[in-house]
């Protein structure tokens, strides 16, 4: 039976759960949806024959860019040889072998060893297991807390959701647990004394952990964790001096630093890691998204040595660790890693992440600078934000009911064009696959400007928005 696309979204309606999605509304059909179709390079195709060009690489993710077959065929070989087993009690298999020497090769020194899950969201829960039982390793039982950072994203699971910081993923759940802290983000356009230079923002910033460290007191605060650049909290990189006055707090009160490489790992930044970029030395590393560019669902939790050691001691006192999934290290997503790393290695995607990144940079900085409804453009390599402000210079907020960020995105949608409206704020962000070309960039700011255009007419003639 062939249905039409209608058919098939009324199906869609009846049966599936979508994340991020207002139920009600998208069930009574009074919400479109869209069945997509195929997707080949940085472009994606729906059931009526829309073509999009994916600003946004999905969710961060198809760094590789769409339907590369050698991918499929990298799968379909290991599914022929060894389609699953587990991990338990030293089972293992070549392609997890290989993928975590190459891991290991590619993170900052001091990395021992890789544990794997499906998403960053069970990865970070993973992360919260092992800080938990370090301490107590260590003798520490009352050494537990972890704090995140305001914006941040880390999942939507319990306890990686209560990581997240924004409150989207907290409303009506009863989160964040008790044991998760928050404190302010390194948003420098945000800031509240607009006098602060970057470095002494940095340095305020690194002064608010400290404080929130010692109110809860040091002898309970186990680890921070953070992105190294801000994603979902609206793409912020960070000011200037910000991750060494942060890594100084945490080493003087014995604080371990999880860094969340979901979004920045395996080259976005233009550098195979933010860790790396920013020097951050963390103690654990979270990666998934770009590990396969999304052609499977594996995520990683990379243990450095410090606390491997103290892993190893607790299983000698204990017995084996109570930890695992039984999808941990499948053999399909350890051989769809490798070929994405041999495609981003191949095809020096890293370098051009860092290349076409900086053409990105520019072309959106000349594009808006001086423009009424622009407050600030920010970003590093194929990351980008525009925010979007009544009064750019005196960052003045919009009205939220005035939803600019979605009316924008549907804007660019208009123009063929996929960027998203980031939660929390009047936020367009940008992440394109990491094969994006010079005259791809030039392409999509060239749609994104005449997006921001009609909705800043918009705003203007409705008196919301004055003519400058």
């Amino acid at each position: 039976m062939t249905l039409n696309t209608q058919q098939w979204l009324e199906t869609d309606r009846h049966t599936i759960f979508h994340a991020s999605t207002p139920l009600g509304q998208y069930a009574r059909g009074e919400m479109s949806g869209r069945i997509i179709t195929g997707a080949e390079g940085i472009r994606i195709y729906d059931s009526q024959g829309t073509e999009l060009i994916d600003a946004f690489a999905g969710l961060y993710c198809v760094n590789i860019g769409y339907g590369r077959m050698e991918m499929a065929e990298a799968m379909y070989e290991q599914a022929k040889k060894l389609a699953y087993y587990h991990t338990y009690v030293g089972h293992s298999n070549e392609a997890l072998i290989t993928l975590s020497r190459r891991i290991l090769d590619k993170a900052p020194a001091g990395m021992s060893k890789v544990y794997y899950g499906l998403s960053g969201s069970d990865a970070n829960e993973t992360q919260i297991k092992l800080v938990w039982y370090y301490n107590n390793v260590l003798g520490r039982p009352d050494k537990k807390k972890i704090i995140s950072r305001d914006r941040g994203y880390h999942g939507s699971s319990v306890a990686a959701g209560s990581l997240t910081g924004l409150p989207l993923f907290h409303a009506h759940f009863d989160l964040p647990l008790e044991r998760i802290h928050h404190t302010v983000a390194p948003y420098y356009y945000r800031r509240a004394d607009g006098a602060m230079s970057e470095q002494e923002f940095s340095r305020w910033c690194a002064d608010q952990l400290e404080a929130k460290i010692l109110a809860e007191g040091p002898d309970t605060v186990a680890a921070m964790i953070a992105e190294p650049v801000l994603g979902t909290g609206g793409i912020v990189p960070p000011p200037a001096g910000y991750w060494p006055e942060i890594r100084r707090v945490l080493d003087k009160y014995d604080v371990l630093l999880i860094a969340d490489e979901v979004v920045c790992g395996f080259g976005r930044l233009g550098a195979e890691f933010g860790s790396l970029y920013y020097d951050m030395k963390p103690d654990l590393m979270t990666v998934a998204k770009g590990l396969t560019s999304a052609y499977q669902p594996l995520s990683g939790v990379i243990v450095g040595e410090k606390v491997w050691q103290t892993l190893e001691r607790g299983t000698d006192d204990w017995g084996a660790i109570g930890h695992g999934y039984t999808y941990s290290g499948h053999p399909m997503g350890a051989a769809a890693a490798l070929c994405n790393l041999d495609i981003i290695d191949r095809e020096n995607l890293v370098g051009n992440a860092e290349g076409t990144g900086a053409h990105l940079q520019q072309r959106m900085k000349a594009t808006f600078a001086g423009h009424p409804l622009v407050g600030d453009c920010r970003g590093i390599g194929l990351l980008a934000a525009l925010e979007f402000s009544s009064n750019p210079a005196s960052r003045t907020h919009l009205d939220p009911a005035l939803k600019v960020g979605p009316r924008i995105a549907a804007a660019c949608l208009e123009q063929g064009l996929i960027a998203r409206a980031m939660p929390h704020g009047d936020i367009l962000g940008f992440a394109p696959p990491l094969v994006v070309t010079p005259n791809d960039i030039d392409d999509i700011v060239a749609r994104t400007e005449k997006a921001v255009n009609t909705v800043t007419d918009e705003l203007i003639r409705s008196g919301d928005l004055r003519a400058r």
